[in-house]
């Protein structure tokens, strides 16, 4: 196992354990949400990061890396939903273990996705900027809103799907990274 995938590990178990909590808690609450409504939950998340990367401040105090693991788990939900919308066999509540088992066959895809992408580009994320991958992230909602205001039709480009495996991996590249400038201080 390389490096980046040992550090993939120690974040997506991290991201999981979350969701797992929080599914015991609450259910699969966030069932009742629209793609639009997912993508958007996204974007607040990453907004509120520029936010913070911008002016230097956080007034209510939630970590930075707790908004990049919200941000995988709602990009995780919206790929849950996406594909139980083609399903409709699915309950609206979904058992904890059909959840997990869904996120998990969803994050395997999206880490698989990222192996590919980092052999072809050669972990260039490991010399990027946090904030610039915060940016990237921003940018993938964009077209994901787009993609989303057209009735998710395009001429050209990859759907919704990439746009959010993306933004898991750009999330997790940015936990790694938050981890690595942590030690160096």
């Amino acid at each position: 196992m390389t490096k980046t995938e040992q550090e993939f590990d120690v974040q997506t178990k991290r991201c999981r354990d979350i969701f797992e909590k929080k599914t015991r808690d609450y259910g699969t609450s966030w069932r009742i949400l629209r793609l639009p409504s997912l993508t958007d939950q996204i974007f607040i998340k990453a907004n509120r990061i520029r936010s913070i990367e911008e002016s230097g401040e956080n007034r209510i105090g939630d970590s930075i890396a707790g908004e990049y693991v919200a941000m995988v788990n709602y990009a995780v939900m919206a790929l849950i939903q996406q594909e139980l919308l083609r399903n409709s066999d699915e309950p609206a509540e979904l058992p904890l273990e059909r959840a997990m088992e869904l996120y998990d066959k969803h994050l395997q895809r999206t880490v698989r996705l990222m192996l590919d992408k980092n052999h072809d580009y050669g972990e260039a994320w490991r010399q990027m900027r946090v904030s610039s991958m915060t940016d990237l992230i921003l940018m993938k909602l964009k077209r994901i809103k787009q993609i989303e205001d057209n009735d998710g039709r395009t001429l050209i480009s990859e759907g919704v799907e990439g746009g959010y495996m993306d933004i898991i991996n750009y999330s997790l590249f940015c936990l790694i990274r938050l981890e690595e400038l942590k030690a160096e201080s």
